[in-house]
């Protein structure tokens, strides 16, 4: 690894003190490098989380943001004013292994458009299997609906080897994501107004209609607890997905695509909204009626983002989307495993 760059791994915790000795142990252990720094951004802890680190982790430089500011604002004031080639994403409750940043770093300098790359995840607790935010590396469906190489909705897979292999992808997670620094302004970071979930997928598409490229890179492993914040069936979470993801696609389709694609995906929300309430599901009903409520609130706005998102747009097409509905391969034609799919992804 080349000894002049400059790497910061950043983690976002609020009132995560519990996970503190759990996981930052591994995070300082594998990242002992003199280019390399630590900083945790408190987004506005309760739990004295701040007093714990001074006390039990000087290495770690703090940076503390005095409210809440969601994942995607937390980031967005915290990295601006860091300086770094690289900058690594990481949740709070990610282990890390040996040679996790050297091979991704690598990677980077194969390829100067290569803007973001993910390592594997897998579960904390089932480490044989992959972990559901990322897995081997995120795509979405023609329709935006997010799925992983590793896990299709909530079918996840165990970790056979079967995608040892280095790929472009669709989006990064997350929960470990090493971004390019340059490429990261360039776009405006994350767009605070999702303030949590999504937030990657949409800077991820932003950088690659930019030209910049997504990878996949099964050489760093880590593990991930997964859950911490909202557990991933909670009706809060269903609500921040359903409207995010209205907020991505509005923001991101290009003109060809976009009339045809936002409608459908307007219907599929109501066949989605209509399940719940058949199956006596109202809070989770509610969640979806309420997001597409929001993003009609806030559209004039997602119509000026959307304006400036197209401005830099040159490239249309992504092949790392997967061109079939995600939802129909699952729920009728029963794919469970990406494998199944029969989606070809170029190294």
């Amino acid at each position: 690894m080349a000894q002049n760059v400059q790497i910061a791994v950043v983690i976002l915790n609020w009132n995560g003190k519990k996970l503190f000795d759990t996981f930052l142990p591994s995070v300082i252990e594998n990242s002992a490098a003199e280019n390399i720094k630590i900083y945790i951004a408190d987004n506005g802890s309760t739990d004295n989380s701040v007093e714990y680190l001074e006390k039990n982790y000087p290495s770690i430089q703090i940076i503390e943001l005095k409210n809440n500011f969601g994942f995607a604002d937390g980031y967005n004031l915290t990295l601006k004013n860091i300086k770094a080639h690289y900058f690594v994403v990481l949740n709070s409750d990610v282990k890390v292994t040996p040679g996790w940043i050297d091979v991704c770093i690598s990677k980077f300098e194969e390829d100067e458009k290569i803007a973001a790359i993910q390592p594997k995840i897998l579960s904390y607790n089932e480490p044989d299997k992959f972990e559901y935010a990322g897995a081997s590396g995120g795509f979405i469906d023609k329709f935006g609906y997010p799925f992983c190489r590793g896990r299709i909705l909530n079918r996840i897979e165990e970790d056979k080897a079967q995608y040892n292999n280095s790929s472009a992808i669709f989006w990064a997670s997350g929960a470990c994501m090493f971004v390019k620094a340059e490429a990261f302004k360039q776009v405006g970071g994350f767009d605070g107004d999702f303030w949590a979930h999504m937030e990657e997928i949409d800077l991820c598409w932003r950088m690659k209609s930019r030209g910049y490229k997504i990878v996949y890179q099964p050489k760093s492993v880590v593990y991930h607890l997964g859950g911490g914040t909202l557990s991933y069936g909670s009706p809060r979470k269903i609500y921040l997905n359903f409207r995010n993801n209205l907020f991505m696609l509005f923001k991101n389709l290009p003109k060809h695509q976009f009339k045809r694609i936002f409608l459908a995906r307007m219907i599929l929300d109501g066949v989605a909204a209509l399940k719940f309430i058949l199956g006596f599901n109202y809070r989770e009903f509610w969640a979806v009626v309420k997001s597409h409520f929001v993003f009609y609130y806030n559209l004039r706005s997602m119509i000026n983002k959307r304006k400036e998102v197209q401005k830099y747009i040159v490239v249309k097409e992504h092949p790392e989307i997967y061109p079939k509905s995600i939802m129909w391969k699952f729920f009728i034609q029963k794919k469970r495993k990406f494998s199944e799919l029969n989606f070809n992804i170029k190294n």
